[in-house]
């Protein structure tokens, strides 16, 4: 695994990952607070994951000037 990442493809393909994935779970780990699920269940916990999903896409929304 070591070799592939090191590999040019790797290393292009690693950026991206932490280019779209990485942000979102660190913005919602640090300023939303969200260190682990207050409900119970899985509809619940997948609900709540929604909720936190939908506050963040809003508020990338605003602060690139699309809402409001």
């Amino acid at each position: 695994m070591k070799q592939k990442i090191d590999s040019l493809r790797g290393r292009m393909i690693y950026s991206r990952i932490l280019g779209t994935v990485e942000p979102p779970f660190g913005n919602l780990r640090y300023h939303k607070h969200l260190d682990r699920f207050t409900l119970r269940g899985r509809e619940k916990v997948d609900g709540q994951w929604r909720l936190y999903a939908l506050v963040h896409n809003i508020e990338k929304l605003a602060h690139c000037g699309a809402v409001g």
